[in-house]
């Protein structure tokens, strides 16, 4: 008997891909588009909000169009409350206190692997797949291992860190060893809508790149202003209210000084944004928590690792130790830029990922 899958196709070539491979290796498919965004989330001012976002109408358009063109069922499920209030307000509150959230993060990891895996196995399916640059391996000792995407430039397992070895088992990834121009080029061949469709950048919520603006919208909370100040306490002004600022942010102070200074911290529980001269945003420590391990059970013990503290960033040496249950700390062996409250530390041993963790400091 054919496995069943649920492909999530988000209106893009690399999900669309994913379900023609799925096809193609003899799985029985239905094509799947989240709804996550109402328009009454969005900047009213803005006149593409219906289709400049992540699971856009234009999207749904899309996406139906390549299942048509598959011959495969299509659904799209309304999870705009889930999205909501796992992804949004969990944004909004974490800029509240001071931090920079990764909300692609959030997504995948309360509604795509989550809300949307449920909904497969609900409706029979055994599996759900995804068009992510990432892959699925399995280890000697049998446990689920998350891999980086054989194409580098397109690695996509930074974002994925919070698999759970349940979510890993029954999640399928068919870009895993592709390369984005192998992926478009074999959308062209079948006459795919979106084979030239360029990738979304912006975040779905936040098409206009007004982060201050949409937390102000969905908090009805005014902001108020508060002190910038030094390394050492010098008060150097006021600012516009903490959300308007995150660490490394350069431009938009406001501000007149002899060197280039920089957000060195946010300090919600003050209303102080604290500024530095750039090298003062470097260091070689930090701690995380919201740990999710994959390859292994633990890191009892000092490990030696390669740690991204970004998505775009290339992995660095560290030492990584689990000091607390849910507490691990990790010492690079160089100092780091602009280690961020709130984004994502991801660490590697090779091509596979260990775990993964929130910076809190």
């Amino acid at each position: 008997m054919k496995k069943k899958a649920v492909a999530a196709m988000s209106g893009g070539v690399d999900s669309s891909v994913a379900a023609l491979l799925l096809l193609e290796a003899g799985y029985d498919v239905i094509g799947a588009t989240m709804r996550l965004v109402d328009n009454a989330d969005l900047p009213p001012e803005d006149p593409a909000r219906q289709t400049r976002t992540c699971c856009s109408l234009d999207d749904v358009t899309d996406a139906r169009r390549v299942a048509h063109t598959l011959g495969i069922p299509y659904y799209v499920f309304n999870f705009v409350e889930d999205f909501r209030r796992q992804v949004m307000d969990r944004f909004v509150e974490a800029y509240c206190r001071g931090d920079t959230p990764n909300p692609c993060i959030d997504c995948n990891r309360y509604l795509k692997f989550e809300k949307l895996l449920h909904r497969a196995m609900e409706i029979g399916c055994d599996c759900l797949a995804t068009g992510h640059y990432a892959r699925v391996g399995r280890s000697p000792s049998g446990r689920w291992l998350l891999q980086k995407g054989l194409d580098a430039s397109k690695d996509q397992s930074y974002v994925l860190w919070s698999l759970t070895q349940e979510e890993l088992s029954r999640l399928l990834l068919p870009l895993g060893g592709l390369t984005k121009a192998q992926v478009r080029e074999i959308a062209e061949a079948h006459g795919f809508v979106n084979a030239a469709k360029r990738d979304s950048q912006d975040i779905c919520f936040v098409p206009d790149g007004d982060y201050a603006g949409f937390i102000q919208r969905r908090t009805g909370r005014a902001f108020p202003p508060g002190p910038f100040v030094g390394l050492h306490g010098e008060c150097y002004g006021e600012h516009r209210g903490i959300i308007h600022y995150t660490v490394g942010q350069r431009k938009g102070l406001g501000l007149s000084f002899p060197q280039p200074m920089y957000v060195c911290a946010v300090d919600a529980a003050e209303n102080r944004v604290v500024l530095g001269p750039h090298e003062a945003l470097f260091s070689r420590t930090l701690r995380a928590r919201e740990l999710n391990f994959i390859a292994a059970e633990d890191l009892a013990r000092p490990t030696r690792v390669r740690a991204k503290i970004r998505y775009r960033q290339q992995e660095q040496p560290a030492v990584a130790w689990q000091v607390a249950e849910d507490e691990l700390q990790i010492t690079f062996d160089e100092p780091q830029r602009a280690i961020t409250p709130g984004q994502s530390v991801v660490l590697y041993d090779g091509d596979t990922v260990l775990a993964g963790g929130k910076i809190v400091g």
